[in-house]
C-alpha cells in the first residue's frame, strides 16, 4: 500500500534536537508505541566511515529513511571529515537505544554507556537499517544495555568479538582516513603549480628569497611548494594515526616520531605502517603494566611518551628501518619498470579493486597504493599513470548506474532514478560510494558489472600514458591530466561497458514488482520497493 503522507514540518529548534544533528520524523507515533499516550521509541544514532565523505552520510540517511517508516525517532550524528557536531546531553538522555554505525572509532563513545546498544559496520547502516532498528528495540525490551564504565584505551578500535585481522583493518583504516586530506591538498596544490608554472616549476627557488607579486611563474612555485609541505606531513600523520586508532592520544607522539623517522631514512609509506603499528603496539603494552597510584599522573604526558618514542626510535633506526627502506625502495623500481602488458594488467587490476567494495577496504587498498606512489614532491611517470588509472575507475561505477537509470529507467525503482540524478555528480566527483544504492539492491548484477567497466577503463588509462599528480578531484582536475583526451575516453569506454552489461543483466531477469511494469499500474509498486532502498545523502 502506498506509504502515509509525511507530517508537516517541526519548527525550527522542535523537540530538542540540537544544530547540525540530523533527525527521521515519526510518521506513526500511536501505532508503534501502543498508545497516544506513550512517546515514540528514540534512537540515537552514530556513523562513520574512513574518509568521511559518502557512506557516514548515506548510512545516516538510510536509518532516518527506516526509522520513519518504522515509527521510530532517530537522530544521527555523523561524524564526518568535516567535524561533528555532538548530539545534545539532553537528546542522548531521553535515548531508549543506540546504534553504532562505524568503521572507524566512535568519537566519545563514553556518551552513550548504559544503553542499549547495536555496534555494527558502516555498511550494515546503508543495507539494513530496519534490522539495527528491530535489534535494538529487541535489546531495550529485554533490558539489555552497554557498561556505564569509562572505556579502555582505544584497543577498543576493534571490539571484543573482532579477530585481529579485523582490527587491524580499522587500525589501518584510522590512520589512512586522517591521511586523505593531506593527500589531497597536497596533491592539488602540487598539481596546479605544475599547471600554471610547468614541469620545471619544482626546480624554483624557495618563495622566501623569490616572489614577485605579478609574475605567475612566483605563485606557481608558492602553490609547488605549500603542496610540497603538505606532503611531508602525509607519512608522520598516518603513523600517528594509525597508532591513535590503536592507543588513543598516548599512541600519537610516538607514532609521529616512528613516521617522521620513517622519511628521514627513506622507507617512505611502507614505514609510516610498520611505525605506526609498532608505537600503538608499545604504547598498548606499557598501558598494561601495573603502576602505583602515585605515578599514574605522570604516566601519559612524560612516561609513556618518553619510553614509547625511544623504543619506536630504536627500531626504526636500528632494526627494521633499512630493510622496510629496501623493500619501498624495491616497489618503486618495479613501479618505475612498468612498461606494456605489466602496465595495463595492473591497470585492469587496480581497476577491479576499485569497483569491487565501492569505497570499501578492497577499494582503500588500490587507491591508497595510489596515493603512495605520488606522495612525493617529484613522483615518477609510473606512479602517476597508477594514480590516472584509479581514479579513472572509481569514477565508472556511479556513472555507469547514472546513465542506466536514464535510458532504461523502467527497469529501476523510482527511488533509484533519483539516486540516478545525484550519481552523476558524485561519479563526475570520483567519489565511487554513489553507486552503493544501486549495488546493495542488486548486488549481484550490479557488482560484476561495475568491476567489468572498471577494469576496461584502468587497462585502457594505463595502455594511453594518462597522468595525474592531483589525487583526486575528478572531471574538475582534468585540465591537470596528461593525455586528457584518451583519458575521457577510456572512461566512457567503462562507463559503457558497466551500463550494457547491467542493463541487459537487468533486462534478462524476470520482471520483479516496482520494475518493469507498465507505467499506469507501476505507483504501488514502486512505493512498495522503495521502502527497501536506500537513499544516496
Amino acid at each position: 500500500s502506498p506509504r502515509a503522507p509525511r507530517p508537516p514540518p517541526r519548527p525550527p529548534g522542535g523537540r530538542g534536537r540540537p544544530p547540525g544533528a540530523r533527525a527521521a520524523d515519526t510518521t506513526a507515533p500511536a501505532a508503534a508505541s501502543g498508545g497516544a499516550d506513550r512517546p515514540p521509541f528514540r534512537i540515537v544514532a552514530v556513523t562513520s566511515c574512513p574518509t568521511g565523505i559518502a557512506h557516514t552520510y548515506m548510512a545516516a540517511e538510510s536509518l532516518e529513511n527506516a526509522g520513519r517508516e518504522a515509527g521510530v525517532e532517530v537522530v544521527v550524528e555523523t561524524q564526518g571529515s568535516a567535524g561533528f557536531t555532538r548530539l545534545d546531553p539532553a537528546v542522548i538522555a531521553a535515548a531508549d537505544g543506540v546504534i553504532f554505525a562505524h568503521d572507524v572509532p566512535v568519537r566519545d563513545k563514553e556518551r552513550f554507556a548504559g544503553k542499549p546498544t547495536v555496534d555494527v559496520g558502516v555498511k550494515a547502516g546503508i543495507n539494513r537499517p530496519g534490522e539495527l532498528i528491530t535489534e535494538v528495540r529487541g535489546k531495550a525490551a529485554r533490558g539489555e544495555a552497554t557498561t556505564a564504565a569509562a572505556p579502555t584505551p582505544v584497543e577498543r578500535a576493534g571490539e571484543a568479538g573482532e579477530g585481529y585481522g579485523t582490527k587491524l583493518r580499522k587500525w589501518l583504516m584510522s590512520g589512512v582516513s586522517y591521511m586523505v586530506p593531506f593527500v589531497a591538498a597536497g596533491g592539488l596544490l602540487i598539481a596546479l603549480g605544475f599547471a600554471l608554472g610547468g614541469y620545471k616549476i619544482n626546480k624554483a627557488p624557495s618563495v622566501m628569497d623569490h616572489f614577485v607579486w605579478t609574475q605567475t611563474d612566483s605563485w606557481a612555485a608558492l602553490l609547488f611548494q605549500i603542496g610540497g609541505v603538505a606532503f611531508a606531513f602525509l607519512v608522520p600523520v598516518l603513523a600517528g594515526y594509525i597508532a591513535y586508532g590503536m592507543a588513543d592520544r598516548p599512541g600519537l607522539v610516538p607514532g609521529f616520531v616512528g613516521g617522521s623517522i620513517a622519511l628521514t631514512i627513506n622507507a617512505g609509506f611502507l614505514g609510516g605502517l610498520a611505525a605506526g603499528l609498532i608505537a600503538g603496539g608499545v604504547v598498548m603494552a606499557i598501558q598494561k603494566v601495573r603502576i602505583p597510584q602515585a605515578l599514574r599522573g605522570i604516566m601519559p604526558v612524560v612516561v609513556i611518551p618518553l619510553i614509547s618514542s625511544a623504543v619506536v626510535g630504536f627500531l626504526m633506526f636500528v632494526v627494521i628501518g633499512k630493510p622496510i627502506a629496501s623493500a619501498q625502495k624495491g616497489m618503486t623500481d618495479w613501479l618505475n619498470g612498468l612498461t606494456g602488458t605489466n602496465a595495463i594488467l595492473l591497470g585492469a587490476l587496480l581497476g577491479l579493486m576499485m569497483c569491487f567494495d565501492l569505497g570499501g577496504p578492497v577499494n582503500k587498498v588500490a587507491y591508497t597504493f595510489a596515493t603512495a606512489g605520488i606522495a612525493v614532491s617529484n613522483p615518477s611517470d609510473s606512479a602517476m599513470k597508477i594514480m590516472a588509472a584509479v581514479m579513472a575507475a572509481g569514477m565508472v561505477p556511479p556513472l555507469a548506474m547514472a546513465l542506466a537509470t536514464t535510458v532504461r529507467g523502467r527497469l529501476f525503482t523510482q527511488t533509484e532514478r533519483e539516486n540516478g540524478k545525484a550519481a552523476w555528480v558524485l561519479g563526475a566527483s570520483f567519489i565511487s560510494e554513489g553507486a552503493i544504492p544501486f549495488a546493495a539492491a542488486d548486488p549481484l548484477r550490479v557488482i560484476p558489472s561495475a568491476m567489468a567497466g572498471g577494469a576496461v577503463t584502468g587497462a585502457l588509462s594505463m595502455a594511453f600514458g594518462a597522468t595525474l599528480r592531483a589525487p583526486h578531484g575528478g572531471i574538475f582536475v582534468v585540465p591537470l591530466i596528461g593525455n586528457p583526451f584518451l583519458y575521457l575516453i577510456a572512461i566512457a569506454a567503462g562507463v559503457c561497458v558497466t551500463t550494457a552489461l547491467v542493463v541487459a543483466l537487468k533486462t534478462l531477469r524476470k520482471a520483479a514488482p516496482g520494475t518493469a511494469v507498465p507505467e499506469a499500474g507501476a505507483n504501488a509498486q514502486m512505493a512498495s520497493a522503495d521502502r527497501k532502498q536506500p537513499v544516496a545523502a
